[in-house]
Formats: C-alpha cells, sequence, structure tokens
C-alpha cells in the first residue's frame, strides 16, 4: 500500500496548511502556532513546537515535512557584506546576499537558478535558466539567512539576486504571501523590493495583486535601439510600453518606481543618453538608481569614471529627477549587482532549451 507524500509546510501558505490540518480532524488555529515556530521562531524540528498537543506532532512528523536549504559555502567582505553559496535538495546552488547597514539590514534572495533575460552585462544571464525556484525555496533564504545571522525581525528583503521574480511569477507571488503573514515573518510590502526588466504582461498582473512590492524597473538605456542591444527582452517589449505600464501601476502615497541603470562606459553614460533619460522619465513619478558597472571576468564593458558618473547624475538631478548613485557593495566576493553566477550549474544550449519550452 502506497502513502500520500508528505506536504512539505515550507511550501505552504497559511490557509493551505489550516485546510490541512482540518483534513486531519485538527483545529485550524495550529496552523498560526506552526507558522511561529517555524518563522518567527526559526524551528525545524516539529517534536519540539511544545505548545501543539502531542497528537497534532505525531501527525506533523508522519504527513509533512519540512524542506530546508543548505548553507555550502559563506565569505565575507571587507565592508561587511556576506554572499552564502546555498545546496538546493537536487543539488543545484543558488547565492544570497546579506547587506548590513542600508540602513536596514537587506537579504538580497534569487527568485531562479540562473536567468533566461541573458541581460549582456550581468553574469547571472551567462548560466541561462537552470529552473525557477518554489515558493518555499525562495523563502527558505529569508529562513536561512535569518538563522545564520540571528536577525528575525527588520530586516528589508530585494528579489535582485538570480533570476527574474516575474518570470517565474506565481511561486514568486506566493512566496511573497508567506513572508507577509502576520504569524510569520510578517514583512510589509513596503519593506520588500522587486526587481524586474519588464515582462509586461507579469508586470500588468503584478499591478493587481493585493501584495504589491516596491518596483524597480531595469532599464539601462534610454531608447529601444540601445537597450535592445543590452537587454534582448526590449525586443519583444520596448520601452514606451513599459514606461506607459509604470503610468498606471498603482503607487502608494510618497511611492516611486525606481528606475535601475547600469552605466557602461563609452554605451549609456554619456550626456545626450542622461537628456534623454530625464525626457523619457519627465511626469512620471519615479527615482533613478544609476548603478556603475560592477566589472568582471566575462562582461565585455567597462566602468565608467567617477567624473563621467557623476557628469550623468548631475544632468539628471538639473532636470528635476530624483537620483542616487548606488554604492557597490560585496566587490571583493562578487557578491555586488550583476555578479551573482554559479559556475557548475550552467546549463548546455540544448539543456536551456528544454527548460524553458
Amino acid at each position: 500500500m502506497t502513502h500520500p507524500p508528505r506536504l512539505d509546510l515550507a511550501e505552504l501558505e497559511r490557509a493551505d496548511l489550516e485546510l490541512a490540518l482540518a483534513a486531519r480532524g485538527q483545529e485550524r488555529f495550529r496552523a498560526r502556532q506552526i507558522f511561529g515556530w517555524v518563522y518567527r521562531k526559526g524551528l525545524a524540528d516539529t517534536a519540539a513546537m511544545t505548545d501543539l498537543p502531542q497528537g497534532l506532532r505525531t501527525i506533523l512528523a508522519s504527513d509533512f515535512t519540512l524542506g530546508t536549504l543548505r548553507v555550502a559555502s559563506r565569505e565575507r567582505s571587507e565592508d561587511g557584506t556576506e554572499k552564502f553559496l546555498i545546496a538546493l535538495a537536487d543539488n543545484r546552488h543558488i547565492e544570497s546576499v546579506f547587506i548590513p547597514d542600508t540602513p536596514r539590514m537587506t537579504f538580497c534572495i534569487s527568485t531562479q537558478v540562473g536567468c533566461a533575460m541573458g541581460c549582456r552585462f550581468c553574469l547571472t544571464g551567462k548560466m541561462g535558466l537552470v529552473r525557477n525556484l518554489t515558493a518555499g525555496e525562495i523563502v527558505g533564504q529569508v529562513r536561512l539567512l535569518a538563522d545564520a545571522l540571528s536577525l528575525r525581525t527588520g530586516f528589508n528583503i530585494v528579489l535582485m539576486g538570480m533570476g527574474e521574480p516575474l518570470h517565474n511569477y506565481d511561486e514568486t507571488m506566493k512566496a511573497l504571501r508567506i513572508l507577509a503573514d502576520e504569524h510569520g515573518f510578517a514583512v510589509s510590502p513596503r519593506r520588500v523590493t522587486l526587481s524586474t526588466v519588464g515582462l509586461l504582461p507579469a508586470l500588468q498582473r503584478l499591478a493587481q495583486e493585493p501584495f504589491i512590492p516596491n518596483l524597480a524597473i531595469s532599464l539601462h538605456a534610454p531608447t529601444d535601439a540601445q537597450r535592445g542591444e543590452l537587454v534582448p527582452l526590449n525586443r519583444k517589449y520596448g520601452i514606451a510600453d513599459i514606461i506607459e505600464a509604470c503610468r498606471r501601476f498603482p503607487a502608494r502615497s510618497r511611492s516611486r518606481i525606481t528606475f535601475e541603470y547600469v552605466l557602461l562606459a563609452g554605451v549609456n553614460d554619456s550626456q545626450d543618453d542622461a537628456r534623454k533619460l530625464a525626457r523619457l522619465l519627465s511626469g512620471v513619478r519615479s527615482k533613478v538608481n544609476l548603478i556603475p558597472l560592477n566589472a568582471a571576468a566575462g562582461i565585455q564593458f567597462e566602468r565608467p569614471s567617477d567624473e563621467a558618473v557623476n557628469r550623468f547624475a548631475k544632468r539628471l538631478s538639473d532636470a528635476g529627477i530624483t537620483v542616487s548613485v548606488r554604492k557597490s557593495r560585496g566587490r571583493d566576493i562578487r557578491a555586488a549587482c550583476g555578479q551573482l553566477i554559479v559556475t557548475g550549474d550552467r546549463l548546455s544550449a540544448a539543456q536551456q532549451l528544454a527548460v524553458m519550452m
């Protein structure tokens, strides 16, 4: 006689856990207690959840499991940034980053193993897409970092690690709902930033969600001709359509959409580029985050001079655009923006195509 597979607590939203418990004759409110143990207290051993009746703990042991991730390696930068190489159950690997003093503590987490977007200045894109992460694996990075750093509250989350979050839409949004649950980590949407290159249908879908994180659009160029060379997806969803979607995107009071712009020497960092960018964003409730390229072997572009960065920023500011220049963190351990890559998990071109179909 075969038994049904055990349910993974890490993959269940609280409402689903309530249904699973009710189907086993247990009170629904026990799900709140279990969420508290798993997320607030970081307990993985269900037998040690002492405020649950022994009968329920027996059921949890027999019918449920709790998927956990494993730290394969951990590196610390000279600036305090830490990079975690994380092993998944299928022996694939992802990277997550802890960035201290930003001014809150920040967890930068991944949503895919690799990435299908192929942005030419990003090492992760060179991996191609290996597979999507499950909601439990996305949340699992937060659980793992919270445990490793003894930091269970007061942190921000940025979906800026490996992968395009909106390319893994359903699992990403499920993960955000689990993270937001008031009986777990209780992470407010205001403390989550989702970065996307602009998958237009998914972006429009995101605008209808009850949980809407802060939005960061990876723009990187002011014209379709330039952006199409840097971000292949732009050939399908052009800048005008993305900007129009941003104009319609629901914004909280005092909230702005961030436009991320990686500055590449001699490619998109001229004064004319700055002027075109300012004109493009005119009337959009926005701010621009300039990111001088984090150069690395395998990336053909170069980082612009500090003088060029400052000139670009000043031109935007003079045009009335709110602008900041991102301070690169963790460059010495290859943990900065665009530098995350797991070389052993790359797929061949044929394998990548099979995954994407």
